[in-house]
């Protein structure tokens, strides 16, 4: 089984899940998602989104296979083209981060790398780009309730801090996270040490990280 990261495009946008497709939690602010969902044109403000900021800033999310399957992705941007960050009470993200908002993995294909695969890539892509740090807020409560469909774009604390995320702000339900890009090789050694604390023990690899390998 491969499995592969590619960049998020226009083109292949139609391969995130209809459900991301039409979310637009984190692209607009809290009244207009409400507007763009009565209308109906949530699929359209999302389409919008990602061309504004793959114009204005570049690269902004990216989509993992396993073989030709689309099974996950991710997207990104600076705080300031990311509107529901101010709704949260551990706002605003430091001013040198970039912000990951919307990450989706299939449940079928978790607990495999996949979710490691695609932080490992957006942390790549933006350590060449010259970005400081990665934060996030994360649901300190991910699953408690599943009727809470809403809070199901955030990603969960818990994940971030198994791939090295660190807490900059804490919250009982909303911590805001950060993981510093100082390199490739230590945010791989961040990496490593996080799994080797959840999972009791790692193999540590000298060679560079690779996104096409789990």
């Amino acid at each position: 089984m491969s499995r592969r990261v590619v960049g998020v495009t226009l083109d292949n946008l139609e391969q995130l899940p209809l459900r991301c497709r039409r979310c637009v939690y984190w692209e607009v602010a809290p009244h207009l998602k409400t507007q763009a969902e009565e209308y109906g044109e949530t699929e359209v403000e999302k389409e919008s989104w990602v061309s504004s900021v793959l114009l204005e800033w570049g690269s902004c999310g990216r989509i993992v296979y396993s073989d030709t399957l689309p099974v996950g992705f991710v997207l990104y941007a600076p705080p300031n083209a990311v509107p529901r960050s101010n709704a949260f009470p551990t706002s605003p993200p430091g001013p040198d981060a970039v912000l990951l908002t919307a990450f989706h993995v299939q449940p079928e294909f978790r607990g495999g790398g996949l979710g490691r695969m695609l932080v490992q890539a957006v942390a790549k892509d933006l350590t060449r780009r010259g970005v400081r740090a990665i934060e996030a807020f994360g649901d300190a409560k991910a699953g408690a309730d599943e009727s809470d469909r809403e809070h199901s774009c955030v990603v969960p604390a818990e994940f971030l801090q198994s791939v090295g995320f660190k807490t900059v702000r804490p919250h009982p339900r909303w911590p805001r996270l950060r993981l510093e890009l100082r390199s490739a090789s230590t945010w791989k050694e961040d990496v490593e040490a996080a799994l080797e604390r959840l999972l009791g023990h790692v193999s540590i690899s000298t060679a560079e990280p690779s996104v096409a390998r789990a």
